[in-house]
């Protein structure tokens, strides 16, 4: 018996969880579960109130859309609760469908009077010129009858832990995250309902330097936004008769130390146990000062967009090791991002010393990489009882951990590797018969796991772990496959839109550390690295069909296209200075990443008509005027086929790169595709199926074979397992992505180069094309409203499969080849069609709605499309 259609929970905006938000008409999506086929909504109904029993319909809305549509009810103020749920009818239903379940969205503090609390710090005098012991904040209240509800908003200058009686708040990391803080500083909403009991209670806030006064970025600086830490809490509790206290932070409040004498994200915590009793109001052994209120302007206080930091999985030492030099090492058996969780007896005094990196060189811990960042916790035992603890306000990059300082034998139960990012909800999966490319894959996603800590950063380890704009630009595609991101991404462009102003193009990092000293005392003009401003929010567009990324990010598009022109002369052509470019193309020289075989200024034509086309497709959509930005699309196209493309179709010079970007950009023209993509065959040819790419081509060169009928080779070159390629870090044991294609080289000797980060995701951005190509699962229309289907198998594969939570739901892919004999089985989600593309002689193409089809043909295999070898991954 067919079961009858039925709607999810509804989401609001792009919430994972809808509690504290910051938008007062919060669109609602939602998807549908049903066994009809071909199903596509006509109509839908909404019911919102108080709570769950005081529903009320908003009518019968007329309409195929199941995305970001409108809040049908007055706007929320601030602190409401709201209780909603949708049916909806379908093209082939008799009525409607069943009611979805019920979802509760509340807003936060949308108004900046809503806030009685003040900034407050210690205070006592500090330095800052190193590391400071973080701070504890706290004060009693006294609650006198049941407590009905209570809300916590709070906040920092730093990063912080609140706590009520003893009991820590939420499980947030490294709230309150890192943004462009004096334009956008968030705050977290925690229902602490359950905190609360009759009598005397303690709040607390526990602080440390986090980003605002930390390390942060290369050059050892620190106070970046300011030199004290400081924090804002508001707690509100209602009795059951509606009564409301606040309880905020002010001067009343009390300042203590911490037992946690130094913690730096970069550098690492220390933690001193004999001091766990002191630092809060209350406490017999304290010893406090009134606290300090600051200045401060609550308008900068914002609700989050995305999810927060927070411990996401654990993994088990997997090796205890003792280097030549006697030292004893954990193995977790993964690179990771976090820190590690100890359980340890012994006498009072005793410190614990773990130290953290990302390899072994030469049977030593491989500290050179971090350069000046030093990674290490110390625990001083308070003595007496088994402690239990991991560190607070610190992440490290590390797959291993020298151990040093432990009392009697080491038992490595006692360890726990504890991963920490940004929790957001896995969305797509990715495997085939090859255990070397699933390695790969694995690869790309924990390397995203590690630099997706509140920003995309380029590494999670060294002194930097900074959101630079070019990294993420060309690892957006893979990284919305992979993860669910657009609340995580709103919040950085948003960050990027408030550090770019109205004009000039956007900072290189974001948020902005700026740089003391060369190469960069300005903002620069910087290709493929300013782009982000136009290509990061397409992306995101496409991936999800909320036209918003583009309203809001158009301002900062055209800014950064007007500095791109003018920094190209009044005839376009991209000159004199300095471009990263084709960056850490694999041939150039260890300390010198930017001399690629491919020019700077080819790599900045060609983005400057690429990005001016995409811009101008933007205005469009939003009903804005695209011509002049068409017109500066075609000149700096024309101006690139003049300097670049001989007759015919042949690039100058004729490397990977420049094929790539002509071919994947449009920047040929008739003919010249053809020929240019046999050049581009060729030079993977000559190079002996190696990469011959850095950041730009990357992205590019399997997509740039592919569509243009060289699928065995774009196949050869990802299978390839010499260096430089996507395979050799695999045969040497990665299990992240590395920033050069040699960070590690074949006797196990680490690059000598100074920059050398063995979790750097920008590279894994080809699993963008092993999803959409490779298993052939593609969207076709924004928000992946209509799907591609195109498997390109070849290359000895025997099956592969990718699966995505679309907006819509589950899309999945699954292909086997025996002999020449392929079996396609396609799941397209309801309200969804796509377009399935056979792998036969004439590639056959079928359009198919929602539900799951089954598809057999005759394979007609790629020339040179035999059995790779080396498809066993390294033990």
């Amino acid at each position: 018996m067919t079961q009858p259609s039925r709607p999810s929970a509804l989401r609001f905006e792009h919430h994972e969880e809808p509690f504290g938000i910051g938008e007062s008409r919060p669109r609602l999506s939602w998807q549908v579960s049903t066994e009809t086929p071909d199903w596509v909504q006509t109509s839908y109904e909404l019911e919102l109130g108080p709570d769950e029993d005081s529903l009320a319909s908003y009518g019968r809305t007329e309409s195929a859309e199941q995305l970001l549509q409108p809040w049908p009810a007055p706007p929320l103020r601030s602190r409401q609760r709201v209780a909603a749920r949708v049916r909806v009818w379908g093209n082939n239903d008799a009525g409607p469908s069943e009611w979805g379940p019920v979802t509760y969205v509340e807003a936060g503090l949308l108004n900046p009077m809503d806030w009685q609390a003040a900034m407050i710090r210690p205070a006592r005098d500090e330095a800052s010129k190193d590391t400071e012991p973080a701070s504890r904040l706290s004060r009693t209240f006294d609650v006198t009858g049941p407590v009905a509800s209570a809300r916590l908003y709070a906040s920092a200058h730093g990063v912080y832990v609140a706590s009520i009686n003893g009991q820590r708040v939420g499980s947030d990391r490294l709230a309150p995250g890192w943004t462009s803080y004096h334009h956008r500083l968030r705050y977290q909403t925690h229902d602490v309902t359950d905190y609360l009991q009759p009598g005397t209670n303690v709040i607390g806030l526990e602080l440390a330097d986090g980003w605002w006064r930390g390390y942060l970025g290369f050059q050892d600086k620190r106070n970046t936004y300011g030199d004290r830490t400081a924090a804002i809490a508001q707690l509100e509790f209602a009795d059951d008769g509606g009564r409301v206290t606040v309880i905020g932070t002010d001067s009343s409040w009390l300042a203590g130390r911490s037992p946690v004498l130094g913690a730096d994200l970069y550098n690492g915590e220390t933690y001193d146990a004999r001091l766990e009793d002191g630092g809060w109001a209350g406490s017999e052994v304290a010893v406090l000062d009134p606290a300090v209120v600051e200045d401060f302007d609550a308008s900068v206080l914002v609700a989050p967009d995305g999810p927060p930091v927070r411990a996401t999985g654990e993994l088990p030492v997997s090796a205890v090791l003792g280097t030549p030099s006697g030292k004893t090492i954990l193995d977790f058996g993964q690179n990771l991002v976090g820190h590690v969780r100890l359980r340890v007896s012994g006498e009072a005094g005793t410190e614990l010393v773990l130290r953290h990196a990302e390899v072994l060189e030469h049977g030593e811990l491989g500290t050179r990489p971090l350069r000046v960042a030093k990674q290490t916790d110390r625990y001083i035992l308070r003595g007496g009882r088994e402690e239990v603890w991991e560190p607070e306000f610190t992440i490290h990059g590390f797959r291993y951990v020298e151990v040093s300082g432990w009392p009697g034998d080491l038992d490595p139960e006692a360890f726990t590797a504890v991963v920490v990012h940004s929790d957001l909800a896995r969305t797509g999966t990715f495997e085939c018969s090859a255990p070397m490319l699933n390695q790969l894959h694995s690869n790309v996603v924990w390397g995203m796991r590690g630099n997706f800590v509140d920003v995309p950063t380029d590494c999670p380890q060294r002194n930097e772990r900074l959101g630079w704009t070019g990294d993420f630009q060309i690892f957006a595609a893979t990284a919305s496959f992979l993860y669910r991101i657009p609340g995580f991404t709103a919040s950085w462009l948003k960050d990027l839109a408030a550090e770019q102003g109205t004009d000039g193009p956007p900072p290189l990092v974001v948020p902005e550390v700026t740089f003391d000293k060369p190469p960069f005392p300005v903002r620069p003009v910087m290709a493929a690295w300013g782009d982000a401003a136009v290509l990061v929010p397409w992306v995101l567009y496409q991936r999800t069909g909320d036209l918003e990324f583009l309203r809001r990010q158009l301002p900062g598009m055209i800014a950064w296209l007007e500095a791109a022109a003018d920094a190209a002369g009044p005839e376009l052509r991209f000159e004199q200075g300095f471009q990263f470019g084709d960056w850490l193309d694999p041939a150039a020289p260890p300390n010198e990443p930017g001399e690629a075989r491919t020019p700077w200024q080819l790599v900045a034509q060609a983005y400057l008509a690429y990005s001016a086309r995409v811009a101008g497709e933007a205005a469009e959509l939003l009903g804005e005027d695209s011509a002049a930005l068409a017109e500066l699309s075609q000149r700096a196209a024309a101006v690139f086929r003049e300097r670049y493309i001989a007759d015919g179709g042949e690039l100058l010079p004729p490397t990977q790169t420049a094929y790539a970007v002509a071919l994947s950009f449009g920047l040929l023209e008739g003919g010249e595709e053809a020929v240019a993509a046999a050049g581009l065959a060729a030079a993977v040819e000559a190079d002996g199926y190696r990469i011959a790419t850095g950041f730009v081509g990357t992205p590019l060169v399997c997509d740039a074979l592919t569509d243009h009928g060289y699928t065995a080779a774009a196949y050869r070159l990802l299978l390839q397992t010499e260096c430089p390629s996507w395979l050799y870090p695999v045969t040497m044991g990665a299990t992240t992505i590395w920033e050069r294609w040699d960070s590690m080289l074949p006797d196990g000797s680490i690059n000598e180069g100074e920059m050398t980060s063995f979790n750097h995701y920008a590279l894994g951005a080809v699993a963008d094309w092993m999803h959409r190509s490779l298993a052939g699962l593609a969207p076709a229309a924004p928000g992946y409203r209509k799907l591609l289907v195109r498997p390109r198998p070849g290359c000895g594969l025997d099956w592969a499969q990718a699966r995505h939570g679309t907006p819509y739901g589950i899309a999945a892919v699954r292909w086997d080849l025996a002999g020449p004999e392929f079996t396609l089985q396609v799941t397209v989600p309801a309200g969804c069609t796509a377009t399935v593309v056979l792998p036969d002689a004439e590639g056959s193409a079928h359009e198919v709605g929602s539900g799951t089809h089954s598809f057999s043909c005759v394979a007609a295999l790629p020339d040179g499309a035999g059995r790779a070898p080396e498809l066993a991954a390294r033990p």
